[in-house]
């Protein structure tokens, strides 16, 4: 088979020819359909993650759906050969330390991931767990609907973390991957949406009101706290999706008293707040990541129920490179998602 296959971290990816994967007791074996391409790939391609060197070489990508088409000895009788399923972050976790058994396995420490501790989905055939194995609704299209196994349901948690009630106003900082699922959630969840983009990005100002933000900022970056405190007053809670800094601590600005800021993107380095506003006007910051297989669950569902999916763009396996290099410099508006009928 065909796969992207990274040696080394900062390098180009290497399109291979590698052996298909033999499924074991516990997995099923999954010809792909679509991938989406998530920042945090990019992450890792970057090596912002250096204690995931042990692991190279390693096919990356988790935001998958494919066609089961062999099913291990332990895959009971929940799946069976046919089913389309998605390749999620979250292959696997242990089941049994304190987060598995409160339904937040998303942070176990034991987790395993899709695409960096075992090989991904940039590849025609991958392994799944069968246990974490979640199928697509019948009826939704697997190309739109393949960004909802990682933004879809980040984002949706990341919703229902913040206990925003409808009829409440919030932002949501960047319109990418994550911020157009959020905003698409957010308004079926009956809240008010601000968006806020890079500055004269028309087309992400375009998209977000395409998809019902009430209005859109894509002013100077350290100016949409003043902007949005002018428009309503400031914000129930803010959603950063993107990777800076700055984004962080201008949503921690814009929200109300007892407001939330909700870290979803992952910049490096340390955002500065003034403690005694934090303090004193009952802020919450809250750091959402993912979520259980019962979020991607209610998400698929309620994307369905909503007919919610991402804006996509279908590239080739064998344009993973430049795909990478488009969304370094910020040219993807939506998400990227190979098209394995085209490899």
């Amino acid at each position: 088979m065909q796969a992207a296959v990274l040696n080394r971290f900062k390098e180009l990816l290497e399109i291979q020819h590698v052996e298909v994967p033999i499924p074991g007791p516990d997995d099923v074996l999954v010809r792909m359909i679509a991938c989406g391409v998530c920042h945090t790939d990019l992450h890792f391609i970057r090596g912002d993650w250096e204690i995931f060197q042990q692991y190279l070489p390693r096919i990356p990508g988790h935001e998958g759906i494919g066609e089961v088409i062999e099913l291990g000895s332990n895959a009971g009788d929940d799946l069976e050969k046919g089913d389309v399923i998605g390749i999620p972050w979250v292959h696997e976790t242990c089941l049994q330390c304190e987060y598995c058994l409160s339904g937040r396995e998303e942070f176990c420490m034991k987790l395993v991931r899709s695409g960096v501790t075992v090989h991904g989905c940039f590849a025609e055939y991958v392994l799944m767990n069968t246990k974490f194995a979640v199928k697509l609704p019948q009826g939704m299209d697997p190309y739109t609907s393949a960004p909802i196994y990682c933004a879809g349901v980040t984002m949706y948690k990341a919703l229902k973390s913040s206990r925003v009630k409808a009829g409440e106003w919030i932002s949501i900082v960047g319109v990418g991957g994550l911020g157009s699922m959020g905003i698409q959630y957010a308004i079926a969840m009956g809240m008010k949406v601000l968006a806020v983009v890079e500055p004269g990005d028309k087309n992400s100002t375009n998209l977000a009101k395409k998809l019902g933000a009430e209005d859109v900022y894509d002013g100077p970056v350290d100016k949409h706290a003043e902007w949005i405190r002018n428009r309503v007053g400031g914000v129930e809670a803010s959603f950063v999706t993107v990777p800076l800094i700055t984004a962080f601590e201008q949503a921690f600005e814009s929200v109300k008293r007892c407001g939330r800021v909700v870290g979803v993107g992952m910049p490096k380095g340390n955002m500065s707040i003034p403690i005694t506003r934090w303090v004193t006007s009952g802020i919450e910051l809250i750091g959402s990541t993912l979520g259980s297989r019962k979020d991607l669950q209610e998400a698929l569902d309620f994307a369905k129920l909503h007919q919610i999916g991402c804006k996509v763009e279908k590239r080739k396996l064998k344009d993973i490179n430049q795909i990478f290099d488009d969304m370094s410099n910020g040219k993807i508006n939506g998400r990227i998602v190979i098209d394995f009928a085209t490899v």
